[in-house]
């Protein structure tokens, strides 16, 4: 088996949320670390090969679990998994059952998002502080997770012997505090299907970023409107990840597998009607810092 090649592409990229801080499956390992406009990334991206497939890896929180998730810098991870080459991108996300089908143990693969969080930055393209006003870019997030990329996820996880549930909202709340009975009954009724805290801005990012992006949400806990079950604790999450962290590795391994030889993401030109400023008023110096997302467009 041909390891893996500094500087080859590295079409598919994994980012592991809480309980999942390396993939054991991965061979032929380096570490990367990325220099980003945006800044450092969580940590080092682990590069190496699933079944002869260059795969990237990183845990989202920093190994040990060091960065809150209103902290996360996603902007800076989203970037270096882009100037890594990735098209295809895997989100391993922990998360709360708001209805009773959705079981702590199972996983579900949602297909919406619905943003309960306040003052992260959602784009690359609204930041003026950083330098980055003069390009104003509108793009489309009606449909947030990739269909394509989700039921690949979708089949991997049920070819690892766990069927998952196919669909539903994922209400991404600020943190880093469990919600309130109020607010998880309000989530509840409004026919949300789970809840957690990292999917907003990921999802965005990399729509801009012109990645496929979907979610293996690990149901971990019933957050706290079930009334016949204890709120969610640290400890109760703590232990049902490590139960689900075996089944999600398999799943990875099963997705790789199905994307070898995928095609380009389907949304890999999906900032090409996405600009509104006229080119000719993009600050140069904002084109070359912003080159490696827009460059084929101006």
């Amino acid at each position: 088996m041909e390891p893996v090649r500094l500087g080859d592409p590295v079409r598919i990229g994994v980012i592991g949320g809480s309980g999942v801080y390396d993939m054991e499956q991965l061979k032929d390992v380096r570490e990367v670390r990325v220099d980003t406009p945006f800044g450092a990334p969580s940590d080092a991206y682990v590069v190496g090969a699933i079944e002869g497939e260059p795969v990237a890896f990183l845990p989202r929180h920093g190994r040990g679990h060091r960065i809150s998730p209103g902290r996360l810098n996603a902007r800076a991870n989203i970037y270096g998994f882009k100037k890594l080459g990735v098209e295809y991108l895997i989100s391993i996300s922990a998360c709360g059952s708001l209805q009773p089908e959705n079981k702590p143990g199972d996983i579900v693969i949602p297909d919406q998002l619905f943003d309960r969080t306040r003052g992260r930055i959602s784009s690359f393209f609204d930041d003026p502080a950083a330098g980055t006003g003069g390009l104003v870019v509108h793009v489309s997030v009606a449909e947030p997770f990739c269909p394509t990329l989700s039921a690949i996820c979708a089949d991997a996880v049920a070819a690892a012997g766990h069927e998952p549930h196919r669909g539903g909202t994922f209400v991404t709340i600020e943190g880093p505090r469990f919600s309130t009975k109020a607010e998880s009954l309000s989530f509840q009724k409004l026919g949300f299907a789970i809840v957690g805290m990292t999917a907003i801005p990921e999802a965005f990012l990399a729509r801009e970023a012109g990645m496929s992006y979907a979610t293996m949400a690990h149901v971990t806990d019933y957050d706290v409107w079930h009334e016949t079950e204890a709120p969610v604790t640290v400890d109760m999450v703590i232990r049902q990840l490590l139960a689900n962290a075996e089944v999600a590795k398999a799943s990875v391994v099963n997705a790789v597998k199905s994307l070898k030889g995928a095609p380009p993401s389907p949304y890999s030109d999906a900032l090409r009607d996405a600009i509104i400023t006229n080119r000719m008023a993009i600050p140069a110096d904002v084109a070359a810092r912003l080159e490696l997302l827009v460059g084929r467009y101006l």
